[in-house]
């Protein structure tokens, strides 16, 4: 099996490029990212913010999160109830950061993630895929771009969405999470010694996709 381990900060485009990636290769794609996303929402659900003051073991165990493909497209399950939608606002990235940053979430979600590396192709994203969930993995991308590509994107993406958002704040929730992951005691954002620094800050989505592609091939050879 092949994995190709993609990494990089917040907006970076690692969702979106990855899907397409895969899509080209015949791979599987798995959005971690999304799984964090999911357990974001549910500790948010329960009426928790990111200082995260509750029994997180205890919360851990009365959850149950599930990755399901439909027609190629990964669709996270939080408890039963499809959530792919309501993971992707600005305050449910919030709460996947402080998540992310806690032991016992790290551990609960490492085994499900290198199992789906271990049965099938997997093109794979996160924050620390190449550096601590897929070490050993064949390819290792490290996707990024700056703050302000990163948030003007978001902003875009959010504002077809129909959603009343501003670019400073979302420029600002950027940089704090920026500052978060990369600040966090356990498995802090950065590049693997062995990845590949793929800037995208003046490139097209589809140049963006042909850059990984080409890298991904230049690696399998």
């Amino acid at each position: 099996m092949i994995a190709v381990a993609i990494d990089g900060p917040a907006g970076a485009g690692k969702s979106t490029i990855s899907r397409t990636l895969a899509g080209k290769l015949g791979f599987i794609y798995v959005d971690t990212g999304a799984l964090y996303r999911a357990l974001g929402l549910k500790f948010s659900r329960l009426g928790y913010d990111t200082t995260l003051d509750c029994d997180i073991e205890d919360v851990l165990k009365g959850t149950k999160i599930d990755i399901c493909f439909i027609d190629g497209s990964q669709h996270v399950m939080l408890d039963g109830e499809d959530v792919s939608g309501d993971i992707r606002t600005p305050e449910a990235s919030m709460m996947a950061s402080a998540v992310s940053a806690k032991p016992p979430v790290r551990a609960f979600l490492l085994e499900m993630q290198r199992d789906l590396a271990r049965r099938n192709n997997v093109i794979m994203d996160g924050r620390d895929i190449g550096t601590v969930v897929l070490p050993d993995a064949k390819i290792k991308i490290f996707l990024t771009a700056t703050p302000e590509i990163r948030a003007e994107r978001r902003y875009k993406e959010l504002i077809e969405k129909g959603m009343g958002v501003k670019y400073d704040d979302i420029l600002a929730d950027v940089i704090k999470r920026d500052y978060n992951d990369s600040h966090r005691e356990i498995a802090p954002l950065k590049p693997a010694p062995d990845s590949v620094i793929a800037d995208t800050s003046e490139l097209t989505f589809d140049e963006s996709v042909q850059l990984l592609y080409n890298i991904v091939l230049e690696k399998m050879d």
